[in-house]
This record gives C-alpha cells, structure tokens and sequence, in this order.
C-alpha cells in the first residue's frame, strides 16, 4: 500500500511569557475590513468559449445579482448581456454557445425538492420555476424556451435541447416560431445529452435507477435506439469526429455503495465501450484493472470522456492512487498516461481541434491550483500556462482563436477571468468592486501540518492576524469545509461557497481571532488513500481525530488563549463541529455549526429515502456511534445553529433534533433560521446575515462581549 505523501511544514514559535489579548484592540485595527466589502467581489463561474471568434462568456455573481458577461478580442473589454438586478436566489448555470457563437443560452433557477417545490428563499409571488432562456450578444431580455435544465446547444445549426421532468424537449431557434415541443419519449430520465458532430442525431444516458442505458436518437426520421443495452450502467457518451461511432464508460452493477463510506476498490472494474451507431455493433475497447483506480472517479467537469484527434480517448483514472488523466486508442490497447505524479487532475475541457486537453491540478503546488495542457496522444509531456506563482488557476477553456481563458485567484485577490497564450502574455479581466476593499489588508495564509489523534499527518491553513505582538495569547477558531470532497486552498477558493468560506476567515482573522483551516481526511487533493480514509464518516468518524488534532495543535501554540478555541463550520464541516463540541467540550469553548449532520443514519436517509436501519442494524448502529448526537450527553459548549428549511442535503429534521436534544440537557444553543432557503444559500444576503451572526456569536462567547 502506498504511503500517504504530504509535504509538511512546521510553524515556529517562540514561547513567552503569556499576556492577556484585548478584542478592542483589534476591532479598531481592523475596522476598514467587513464582511460585507469581502462579500462584494465579484464572483466568476460557468467559464466557456465561443465556437469561433476569440469571445468568451462567464456568470458573474456580484451581491446576489447573477449575470452572464461577455468578452471579446483584441481588447477583451466585458459587458452584461443579461438584464438581472436583484438578490432574489436565482442563479444561472449551464451557459452554452449556439454553434454560431451569437446566442448563449442558459439555465436560470434551480430544481424542484421531492415535494415538486422550487427554491423560493426570497418568497417571490410570481415564482422561481427552473427554465432555459436563450441571448443574443447585444443583450436585452432573454427569451424563455421552457422549464428546464442541461441544455444543450448543436453542434451545428441553432437547435438546442434540454431535459425537462426527465424527457428530452428541444426548438430550433432559426425558426419564426421558435416554440419548443418534446423531441424524444423515453422511460426513465435522461441527462448527459450530447449533439453529434453533424447535429443530425443526439445521444445521451436513459437513467433507469438501478441501471442506465446509451440512448441516440435520430431528428429527421424520430427512431430512438439503445446502444448495447445491459445490465450495467452506462454513461458519459462521446462522439467520433466523423459521428460515426459512441463511446461510453460502463460502471458494472453492484449493490448500492453505502453513502459516506471508504470505497477504494470494486470487485467488478469499470470500462469504456466503443459502438458503431448504425449496426449498433459495441465492444470493450479498455477496462480498468483490478485494485486502485477500479471506481470510476470524476474529474470537475461536464464531460468525463474525450474523442480526441488521432482516434484517441482521452479519460481520468486512479490507477496510482492519484486521479490522472490517460489516453487508449478507440480501436483498443493499453492505456497510456498523460499526467504523473503525486497530484490530482481537475477541471478538463478539449482543445477546438481535440489535440489537446487542458487541466487544472495540484502538481508541484499540492494546496493551489495551476493550469496545465498535454497532448491527446501523449506524445510530449505536459505544459504548465505560465500564471502568477503564489496564485491559483483553474477551469480553462480555449477560444476560437487559440488563446486560453481561465479563472484567477491569489490569497489576496478575488477570483476573476484571465486571459492568456502560449507565449505567456496575461490580461486581467479582474472587476473589482471600486472602494469595497483593500486587497493588501488580507493576510496571506500559511501552510501548516498538525498531528492526529491517531498519528496522521493533516494539512491545514493558518490565518494569523497582523496585529500579534510578543506574549499574547488570542482567541483562535477551526474551520471545517464541507463535502466531505473538498479542498480549502491557501488562495481565494473556485467554488461559490468557499470562497465565501475564505471571505470569513479572512474577517475573523481581521477581527483578531487566529484561524485555522483543516484538510481533514476524506478530503481531495491529496491521493486515493486520503480521500477514501479508513472508517471515515457513517464507519467509524475518523475524522475526530483531526478535530482533537487541530484542537491540541492550538492549545500548544504560545499566541493561543486555550480557554477561548472555539470551531465553526457548514455542512460536513456542521458535523466536525458539533462532533468536537459533543466529545470535547472541554477544549472547544463553542461553535457555529451552518446545516450540519448530526446523526448518519438521517443524512443517509435524506439521499435514499428507503434506507432502512433495520437492513444491516450493525452498519447503522455504527453509523449512530459516529454521530454527534450518540454523545449528546457529555456536549457543554454554547452553539449557534445556522439551516434554512428547505435544504435538500442535510434534512432540516437535524437541526431540528439537535436543539431539542440540547435544550433537554440545558446546553446554551442559538438558531437562525431562513425560511425557503436551500443548502447552499441561494441569496447572498443570507450568507452575509449567518456570517455576521457567528461573529457575534464568537464575539460574545470568546471575547466577553455581550
């Protein structure tokens, strides 16, 4: 079994005489920096490249105003082509170009809880319904085509098509009409569509719940066919440059994986299958060997599998314990590696003429993110975009013109679009907000490793505020991310709800307070084996032995009041927290715990409703002994509780049945509650109103101010 490689580094200290720590002192030191002004950089996602012509076009996200913006060469300067002005939770995603590279069509709202509700957080009275709009670059309003998401734009022409309720609807928008009408009718749901080269036939993944199929469909004469039906599930289809053929990865059946639990291997390998869509003749043309890398992992992106020039299939795989990228030819053979080393590959996307991918990872900078291009065939090593060396880089994409935009980010300034070429020239589209901070007043985080319980080596982040002078000793916090598949990096963060996270810490560092964010296991980023720790999560809560690790770490620091740590979290991270404060209450003083799992058994109740504790009563049993809630009785330290009630992740029920638990006990406990709001706070108001609320709350339990 491979070891675990992390580089370490170690905090240095000198040790004096302790000294009380004023919270005042810092407030007035740090007054110019808010939550609100960190809160107001813009932020850029849904990074994607006209078919030609150099334009490129993102959702910009600044206040809870979500819309798309455009740029264009030579001078790439932006403008908004959506007409969006309020906090209202409604997001867009999934922004495509049409073939022309004139309309971007979108997906505005999100989708509907069991109940068939949409999201409402901002109680809207004509409703928030989740639909696909098409744009035109010269903006104005956008045309509604129908409820909806995963949209899909041809490859040629102007037809888009979109899954609504499961089926496949679609219109042409080059026709006077432009009215859309149901273009398959299938069983089971679909997703995953993908327009042939020619746009004359759209495949996509019939997902049937226990098993899934290849579907292709065929415009003109309307037959639909299932390629290679079976028993397995099949998925993530990829057209030939000619359209001639398919190829899809194949998962084999299995009973359903038990949810938050380590799974490194599979008895059955996954596969990729190559079919000829007219006989619909298939074959395994790769299959993944036993051990590592037998579970097919994902990278971050909208397509798993690439046909890339020379006939070559370009996909991720584990086999080294670290998730790479790899190439096979489609006629079959053995495949041949396209990255090494000890880092993971992360955002892809395909070069417009498919001789390259482009990446983003953690190579050679394991807590950042740098961007990457090889090529298809493996016939040179890959390439690193020269970018700033203290920052990170992620979701490239190529334009029409051959040069790369990305999204940027350094431990100071926000994430913004970059554009960039082979040469290395950059242009910044960085808009920041004129006023709302000072980027140089943020403190540059530094890479720490503590020390488990049970010995293993940690990665984490260390804030420590400007203003420390010898022999005090400060309040400190502990940060826990979500997922459990995530990564804080020692940058701004990519991801909507860390980078919000990073905003936080970066005030509470402001505030005085030294913070400490933890890579705990079961975490990305650092190998097969880390991620899928060992009785992590419903097996065992592994996980508390980093807790008390980054708990102890602090004690010991000669800058740390050990009295006044206290944790705080969303999520996964809800459940570190309430974990700490239930079994250690004695060094944890108290926390701030946003949406937390506060029993397994719930959480895993919440993703498969039929899930039943008297299946495997040993599992579930075990499942309760990881949980918060099975120590409810030895927890002392005062909490805030932070949820909105239509979370579709975490069961409202949880909140619910924690403060009961602890009112009974007579545990000091908060709440703020938003109503209608879902799991990852749809209105930016709301993320600003629980942050301000866990400062205070940490205000007044660790620095006496009432």
């Amino acid at each position: 079994m491979r070891r675990l490689l992390i580089t370490t580094w170690m905090v240095v200290a000198v040790v004096m005489a302790p000294r009380a720590w004023s919270a005042g002192s810092a407030a007035q030191s740090s007054s110019a920096l808010t939550i609100d002004a960190l809160m107001a950089a813009p932020f850029p996602t849904d990074l994607v490249a006209a078919p030609a012509g150099g334009r490129f076009a993102w959702v910009e996200s600044t206040n809870g105003v979500h819309n798309i913006r455009v740029a264009e060469p030579p001078t790439y300067a932006t403008r908004v082509v959506t007409p969006y002005t309020a906090d209202d939770g409604v997001w867009i995603t999934g922004v495509r170009w049409t073939s022309d590279g004139e309309t971007l069509v979108f997906v505005r709202g999100d989708g509907p809880n069991r109940q068939g509700e949409s999201p409402n957080p901002a109680q809207l009275q004509d409703g928030t319904e989740q639909a696909v709009y098409a744009v035109g670059l010269k903006g104005g309003a956008p045309l509604r085509l129908g409820p909806g998401n995963g949209v899909e734009p041809a490859s040629v022409g102007r037809r888009v098509a979109w899954v609504s309720r499961g089926q496949i609807w679609s219109v042409d928008l080059a026709a006077s009409s432009a009215k859309a009408a149901q273009l398959v009718t299938a069983r089971g749901g679909a997703s995953g569509l993908a327009w042939s080269p020619h746009g004359s036939m759209l495949a996509f993944t019939s997902g049937r719940g226990t098993h899934s199929y290849i579907g292709v469909f065929t415009v003109t004469s309307r037959e639909l066919r299932y390629i290679d039906p079976s028993l397995d599930r099949d998925g993530n289809v990829a057209w030939s440059p000619d359209g001639t053929r398919i190829a899809w990865i194949r998962q084999a059946a299995a009973a359903r994986a038990r949810m938050f639990s380590p799974r490194r291997t599979a008895d059955e390998p996954w596969s990729i299958r190559v079919a000829t869509v007219q006989t619909g003749d298939a074959r395994e043309v790769w299959k993944a060997d036993a051990g590592y890398g037998s579970v097919f992992q994902s990278t971050v992106a909208d397509a798993q599998l690439y046909w890339g020039a020379g006939d070559h299939l370009v996909f991720p795989w584990e086999k080294t314990g670290w998730r790479h990228l790899y190439s096979v030819p489609a006629t079959g053979g053995t495949a041949r590696a396209l990255t090494a080393g000890d880092f993971e590959v992360e955002y892809v996307s395909l070069a417009p003429d498919h001789t390259h991918v482009l990446y983003n990872s953690n190579q050679d900078d394991i807590d950042r993110r740098h961007v990457w291009t090889v090529p298809v065939n493996g016939s040179a090593k890959a390439t690193r975009l020269p970018a700033k060396a203290t920052g990170s880089e992620w979701q490239p994409v190529m334009t029409g013109d051959g040069r790369i935009a990305m999204l940027s980010a350094d431990a100071q300034v926000p994430p913004h679009v970059m554009v960039t070429t082979a040469t290395g020239a950059s242009q910044s589209l960085f808009e920041h907000v004129s006023g709302a901070f000072d980027p140089t007043a943020l403190v540059v985080p530094q890479p720490v490793s503590i020390t488990a319980t049970d010995g293993m080596a940690i990665p984490a982040q260390l804030f420590l505020p400007r203003n420390i002078t010898a022999g005090e000793r400060r309040p400190a916090l502990i940060f826990f991310h979500g997922g459990s598949r995530r990564q804080m990096l020692l940058t701004w963060h990519y991801n909507y709800y860390y980078r919000n996270a990073y905003a936080m810490n970066q005030w509470l560092a402001s505030q005085g307070y030294i913070v400490l964010s933890v890579n705990y296991r079961s975490g990305i980023g650092y190998g097969l084996e880390f991620r899928e720790a060992l009785n992590y999560g419903a097996t065992g809560g592994a996980e508390f032995n980093d807790v008390m690790g980054a708990g102890l770490y602090l004690k010991s620091r000669p800058d740390v009041d050990p009295a006044r740590i206290g944790l705080w979290g969303g999520s996964y991270g809800g459940y570190l927290t309430a974990m700490g404060l239930s079994r250690a209450s004695d060094l944890f003083a108290a926390g701030v715990d946003f949406h937390g799992v506060h029993d397994w058994n719930q959480g895993i109740r919440t993703f498969i409703p039929d899930y039943n504790v008297l299946d495997d009563p040993d599992f579930s049993r075990g499942a309760f002994e990881a949980s918060p809630m099975a120590r409810v009785d030895t927890w002392k330290s005062p909490v805030l509780l932070i949820h909105g009630d239509d979370d579709r992740n975490v069961s409202f029920i949880e909140s619910i049945n924690l403060i009961a638990a602890l009112r009974a006990r007579k545990v000091e406990v908060e709440q703020l509650v938003f109503p209608d709001e879902v799991h990852d706070f749809l209105r930016h108001q709301n993320w600003v109103r629980g942050y301000k609320a866990a400062a205070d709350f940490f205000g007044r339990k660790l620095n006496g101010r009432e």
